[in-house]
């Protein structure tokens, strides 16, 4: 090979590299695109989520008592305070503070002596006006002899029966005055106008009182019987009218203000005649006999009125009944294992289970626990599925034998507790 070969080759030999690095880093580039599109065509499906674990009831029959429960003050059926009715010194104070007193006990004395002076001069006035009486009458018996005799002008015979007129009116006078300061000594003596216990004493002995002077001498309440006001919404007066209108007495129970324990059980006797436009409620009262006293004056209680007792009512726990956007609706539990969406219309309720007036039978089985995580067709595994049951107390709890439906309330077959799991 000459040198005018050499120098033409060698350009092109020193291509032949550069041209294979190309080829090679085209080859790989293929490769990691093949292995991309490989790897995104084997990408697994995504996997269904897991059944959610709830609890879930059975809807069952059952009694329910329909009771109100409102904030009472217990009111005295008389709170009296003893008010002198004249004036004068108080000599003396029959009561102890926080006695027991019956109605016509002594209370009080007010010094009699200024109205016994008064009596006696009205009593003097009275012996007077009875003479000059008696002189106008016999008087008058001669005028009308000597009038019949037409002896003395007829203007001296009627005036002389005036004068009698006169004399009668002034010892009518005498009397009313006389009963009046009668009525002033027994005003001195105080007594109790009616039976109860009398508060702190307001007024010393050596006081002078006058008249309706206030603080007064004493204030007696009534403690038993006593009775408690409450109200009640509007909505429920009607049920509570028709129960009384029908005769039932409708029993009223009191409890501490903090409703940890029973005080004393009465009955509804009275309902107010006017609604109150502020708040849309209507006052109540119940009477109670308070033989132990338990109930005291201006008392702060917790009042239950048992209105009516639901029976064969349809009841799911409590904690199965939800409130949002469709309204009341309960967790249907579907044999399916999927769960839906219930609307229902309630009645009432004792805490531990609500009565569905209307969108369940029993027989239905609904989730009591984890609806937080649930929505509409989601698919559920069941804990437990359990009867709502009630308690034994009319005024606390539902009773009755619990009887369950074949068919739910939309007509398909009721999932058993298996079946659900």
């Amino acid at each position: 090979m000459t040198p005018s070969d050499q120098s033409i080759e060698s350009p092109k030999a020193r291509k032949r590299p550069h041209l294979l690095r190309i080829v090679v880093a085209a080859v790989i580039i293929a490769l990691i695109a093949v292995v991309i599109v490989h790897l995104l065509r084997a990408k697994k499906a995504p996997r269904a989520a897991p059944p959610q674990v709830v609890s879930v009831a059975t809807a069952s029959t059952g009694s329910m008592p329909e009771i109100l429960s409102e904030l009472g003050t217990v009111t005295p059926t008389a709170t009296v305070t003893v008010l002198p009715q004249l004036s004068g010194y108080l000599t003396a104070v029959g009561y102890h503070e926080g006695q027991d007193v019956q109605k016509g006990q002594f209370l009080a004395q007010i010094d009699p002596r200024q109205y016994e002076i008064d009596k006696q001069q009205a009593e003097a006035t009275l012996a007077k006006d009875r003479a000059a009486l008696a002189q106008a009458r016999a008087d008058l018996a001669r005028f009308t002899q000597l009038n019949e005799r037409k002896s003395i002008a007829e203007q001296t015979f009627a005036d002389q029966q005036f004068l009698v007129q006169q004399d009668e009116a002034a010892v009518k006078v005498d009397l009313a005055n006389i009963a009046q300061f009668d009525l002033d000594l027994a005003y001195c003596h105080i007594t109790a106008p009616v039976s109860g216990r009398v508060g702190l004493r307001l007024v010393d002995p050596g006081n002078y009182v006058t008249a309706s002077s206030s603080p007064g001498i004493v204030v007696i309440t009534t403690m038993k019987p006593t009775t408690v006001q409450f109200t009640v919404p509007q909505d429920s007066l009607a049920n509570v009218l028709q129960r009384m209108n029908a005769g039932a007495h409708l029993p009223v129970t009191a409890y501490s203000s903090d409703n940890s324990k029973e005080i004393a059980t009465g009955t509804l006797y009275a309902v107010s005649n006017q609604m109150a436009t502020s708040t849309g409620t209507v006052t109540l009262r119940a009477t109670f006999p308070n033989d132990d006293e338990a109930l005291f004056p201006s008392e702060f209680v917790n009042v239950k009125l048992l209105v009516d007792t639901l029976q064969n009512a349809v009841l799911v726990p409590t904690p199965a009944v939800q409130s949002g956007a469709p309204g009341d609706y309960v967790y249907l539990v579907n044999a399916n294992n999927t769960v839906s969406v219930h609307k229902v219309t309630l009645g009432p309720s004792d805490g531990k289970n609500t009565v569905i007036t209307s969108g369940l039978v029993a027989g239905n089985i609904v989730v009591t626990d984890g609806t937080d995580r649930l929505s509409d067709g989601a698919k559920i595994q069941a804990a437990r599925a359990a009867p709502a049951s009630g308690g034994a107390a009319p005024a606390s709890g539902v009773q009755g034998p619990h009887k369950h439906a074949r068919e739910g309330a939309s007509g398909a077959p009721a999932a058993s507790a298996q079946a659900a799991s």
